[in-house]
């Protein structure tokens, strides 16, 4: 499926903006901080749950209650078994989210998809007698080189060299921040038609699916405003690296791809109202607190 963007182009702009995202992120945050979060293993075990069950289940049901081609519906049921988007850790940290226990739940859900995808899969198939199958290396590959690569990387620097890293961390977030904002653009040149063609159905199936999955992990994330952000966000965000990888792999319909496509941009719009909230919500407690 060929847009208005050549692939070349905007497999580059992808590549290098969650690089780069990725990077800064790690240069921003303490490996220390992110060891501590091994006290809370039932909020990790609940987060996990929200990420890798719930909304598996949500989108499957959203999927057959709407009534979707079966295109459609395998192509919003791929979105969501496919978590960790690369972004989700940005948009939580923007949002307000822990800043030691979404990068943690950001790295295992990294690691948990080259287990939970397969065996996802699994199960897909025997629903909808198919044969898709993927190799849990190739996961591991897309996984390791989009997230775990860079985010490393900006560990290890923060970790010998912490003065450097504070003062290439700012520029490298502007940069980061501009590239985003590129990428979206050329993803909404690239994809807007594909949008328009699956339809308001479509559309307000994907939304509900997100707006679940917002609302499950927000629910299940504990009392703390800040691990509840980073449970809904990254619940709600999936990631279409992996879902097209599956998809291509796979020889999909081309009405698959398509709506794992129109999920990436009703999905990313739909968060950024959850993330507003959330960052007045963050303002409004920090304004009570500094009150006499």
């Amino acid at each position: 499926m060929s847009g208005v963007i050549p692939e070349a182009v905007l497999t580059i702009a992808a590549a290098a903006t969650i690089f780069t995202v990725m990077l800064d992120l790690g240069l921003g945050i303490e490996v220390r901080e992110i060891a501590r979060e091994r006290r809370h293993p039932g909020l990790v075990a609940r987060a996990l749950f929200s990420a890798l069950v719930a909304v598996p289940v949500l989108a499957l049901v959203v999927a057959r209650a709407f009534d979707l081609p079966r295109p459609v519906e395998i192509g919003i049921v791929l979105m969501a078994i496919s978590p960790g988007a690369p972004v989700a850790l940005r948009r939580t940290l923007d949002a307000g989210g822990h800043r030691s226990f979404a990068p943690a739940l950001q790295i295992l859900l990294a690691l948990l998809a080259v287990v939970s995808m397969p065996l996802s899969m699994a199960a897909l198939d025997e629903l909808y007698a198919g044969h898709a199958s993927i190799a849990p290396w190739q996961l591991a590959k897309q996984v390791f080189i989009a997230q775990l690569l860079p985010l490393s990387v900006g560990l290890s620097v923060r970790r010998a060299c912490p003065v450097w890293a504070a003062k290439l961390e700012p520029k490298l977030a502007k940069l980061a921040k501009y590239l985003l904002i590129a990428l979206t653009l050329l993803v909404l040149v690239d994809v807007w038609r594909v949008v328009v063609d699956a339809g308001p159905r479509v559309v307000l199936a994907i939304v509900l699916v997100t707006v679940l999955a917002l609302t499950v992990g927000h629910w299940i994330g504990g009392p703390e405003p800040a691990t509840r952000t980073a449970v809904a966000i990254s619940s709600a965000m999936r990631n279409p690296g992996l879902a097209l990888l599956v998809a291509t792999l796979n020889n999909a319909h081309p009405a698959i791809i398509a709506t794992v496509l129109a999920y990436l941009v009703v999905a990313a719009f739909t968060v950024i109202a959850y993330v507003v909230w959330r960052r007045r919500r963050a303002a409004d407690a920090t304004a009570a607190d500094t009150r006499p």
